[in-house]
């Protein structure tokens, strides 16, 4: 089951719609555009239907109440779906304490939404953070307690909803020298393999360059790379961001800029527990090394 509890708003079917809806509506977009862009429509989800189609209906008409604009309609879906019971019937069958507590959640939900909105949601409006501490292909090298130098590249800086982060990618450099440039040439940057289920040339024009990487690891045949990286917020980098130092410009090919798995770092220790034995972290994670050569502009 692809849902993570029973609330409205659990898993990542009720967050794709609840928040797809409310960043196009912060985005200033107009209703009719909204319902255009995300429309109120039963898609086929395959197995278990009729439950994936309560949690898209009910997390929808929580969007729209919210904005003051749910419609008879929207209200009318709530109630049919909810005597379905498809969820309740599912969550049942894992655990009966479940099925009630998804059961009550509803209830609470048609009893909400059955009224009218008293305090419509204003748009909101996200502050942009404009004084970075790094900047996008930044080199920064750090020094750990074995004192050796490790490096990472800032690959990315993403905001979203008020939130900065600064994607961190990791390589493999371990020196007792302060790094350059050119040193990273002789290291690689920690990746992943996406598996693929298109043709050879579909693969390619998606993500030009990568049947550069295939013959790294022929047993895995033609797929996709992402990067390996770290997501440091740019209120935690506040307290650590004295260890970093840039030391150059090293620029990842922007087809090669797909992230495969991030992890969060809140702290510098979160980098020396990540380093201190950097092999058997890949290893544990099943990360891939790449050579900085293929991913790099040079």
């Amino acid at each position: 089951m692809a849902t993570d509890g029973v609330k409205i708003i659990d898993g990542d079917l009720a967050h794709d719609t609840y928040w797809g809806i409310m960043d196009l509506y912060d985005s200033n977009v107009d209703i009719a555009t909204i319902k255009n862009e995300i429309p109120f429509v039963k898609t086929d989800y395959g197995m278990e239907e009729d439950f994936y189609h309560e949690i898209f209906v009910t997390s929808y008409a929580l969007a729209f109440w919210e904005i003051g604009e749910l419609t008879d309609d929207i209200l009318q879906e709530v109630q049919r779906v909810i005597n379905v019971g498809a969820g309740v019937k599912i969550w049942t069958q894992e655990n009966e304490k479940a099925g009630k507590a998804r059961q009550k959640e509803l209830d609470k939900l048609l009893k909400k939404i059955s009224q009218p909105n008293a305090k419509i949601r204003a748009r909101k409006k996200y502050r942009k953070i404009t004084n970075f501490h790094f900047q996008v292909d930044d080199l920064l090298t750090f020094k750990l307690k074995d004192n050796l130098y490790r490096a990472v590249i800032c690959s990315s800086i993403d905001q979203y909803r008020g939130e900065c982060s600064y994607m961190l990618t990791l390589t493999t450099y371990k020196s007792k020298t302060k790094p350059t440039v050119n040193d990273l040439f002789n290291y690689d940057i920690s990746g992943i393999i996406i598996g693929a289920g298109y043709d050879r040339e579909t693969i390619i024009q998606m993500q030009p360059g990568v049947e550069n990487l295939w013959a790294l690891y022929p047993y895995y045949g033609e797929f996709f790379f992402g990067l390996v990286q770290q997501a440091v917020l740019h209120e935690w980098f506040v307290s650590f961001k004295n260890k970093f130092e840039k030391v150059g410009v090293l620029r990842i090919k922007d087809s090669f800029k797909k992230s495969g798995s991030h992890g969060a770092a809140s702290s510098f220790e979160r980098f020396e527990n990540i380093f201190e034995d950097y092999d058997k972290e890949q290893k544990i994670f099943g990360y891939k090394k790449f050579p900085v050569k293929l991913l790099c502009d040079i």
